[in-house]
């Protein structure tokens, strides 16, 4: 069953278990906030439940505690950034304010990231560009998840994209994967024990597949078997071709650019994830404020739009997540009993269930 927790006492146990693992007070800070900020916002995929994933990365010697990249090359607006094979989150927030410094001065910078790991959600980082006065973009490409248009199997990752503008209220904020869900979006169903409510996924032989537990049990494969379907479905009629493009757009981006290892490659046994980050000044194009205005309306305007349904408002994009923030700041945050087992399993292989709060 489901249960409610107090958010510090979730951040304050992944803080006790990172650092068990040599990771110095801020670096076990920056991690445990990205874990609960998506949880708060109502990304489970990307929250509470990745915890156990960090501890296999970190045991395997994929995730180097206390690393924070090394800048391989750099102008006043630009930086290559090995990441070491250090924490996601780490490598993404120093490209994030690095992005943020770049375009404070120049008006306009790109980052790119190389032999980094899974930085969480993408849409964390952009959020820092428009509360910085920025726009911003973020991606990232992963483990090959998505079936390009006409093939069988995985080959481009879930190569999410994200991007954010201030306006005089909450931020814009569009933080999606370029496949139809991400793979974290399974993992949440295997804990419900839902299926897969629409055609999101193939099996090995083609057919769209509903369980969950197929799905993830192929992406543990090597090779792959199958995978999840890009934006738009199945085939063309559905235009599906269209989200296959974004996927490679994101792959260009992020794998090419950087020169890291591809998606595809990551399924062979190469290390190392790569993101991409551009922040870009609206004062380039004039008056900040009054740029902020216009998408203020422009958004209101949507919002204001009839419904169809009633009792179904319209929405923007980031709406969802930003009601899901206020009210989960209230009541807590709720964890699957699954997720729940991992942390008791860490809390006893820790030795952390002494203190009282860590009993889950």
């Amino acid at each position: 069953m489901a249960q409610v927790f107090e958010t510090e006492r979730l951040k304050r146990f992944a803080i006790a278990v990172l650092a068990t693992y040599g990771f110095d007070a801020g670096d076990r800070a920056q991690i445990a906030n990205s874990l609960i900020d998506a949880d708060l916002r109502g990304i489970a995929s990307h929250g509470m439940q990745r915890l156990g994933m960090y501890v296999r990365k970190l045991d395997h010697g994929d995730i180097i505690p206390g690393k924070h990249g090394a800048i391989l090359q750099e102008t006043p607006s630009s930086a290559l950034i090995d990441g070491e094979h250090g924490m996601g989150q780490l490598i993404a927030n120093r490209a994030t304010q690095l992005a943020i410094s770049k375009a404070k001065q120049t008006g306009i910078s790109v980052v790119s990231v190389r032999n980094s790991n899974h930085f969480g959600a993408a849409g964390y980082y952009v959020r820092q560009m428009s509360q910085a006065g920025l726009l911003g973009v973020s991606m990232t490409n992963t483990n090959p998840l998505t079936v390009p248009t006409h093939a069988k199997d995985a080959f481009l990752g879930s190569n999410p994209i994200a991007f954010a503008m201030p306006t005089a209220s909450d931020d814009f904020v569009f933080d999606a994967a370029t496949s139809t869900v991400s793979f974290g979006k399974f993992e949440v169903l295997m804990q419900r024990n839902q299926k897969v409510p629409g055609d999101w996924a193939i099996d090995e032989t083609g057919r769209v597949t509903h369980d969950p537990n197929q799905l993830v049990s192929n992406m543990q494969r090597t090779p792959r078997l199958g995978g999840v379907l890009p934006l738009g479905g199945l085939d063309e009629m559905n235009a599906g071709y269209k989200g296959y493009g974004l996927s490679l757009l994101v792959e260009i981006l992020t794998g090419v650019i950087s020169q890291g290892p591809l998606s595809a490659d990551m399924g062979k046994g190469e290390r190392g994830i790569s993101h991409f980050f551009l922040a870009l000044d609206p004062k380039l194009f004039g008056d900040p404020i009054a740029i902020e205005a216009r998408l203020t309306t422009l958004l209101n305007r949507l919002r204001q739009l009839p419904p169809l349904v009633t009792d179904e408002p319209v929405l923007v994009p980031g709406d969802p997540e930003i009601e899901s923030y206020r009210r989960h700041q209230t009541t807590g945050i709720t964890l699957e009993k699954k997720t729940i087992t991992v942390l008791q399993k860490l809390a006893d292989r820790f030795q952390l269930n002494a203190q009282q709060e860590f009993k889950f």
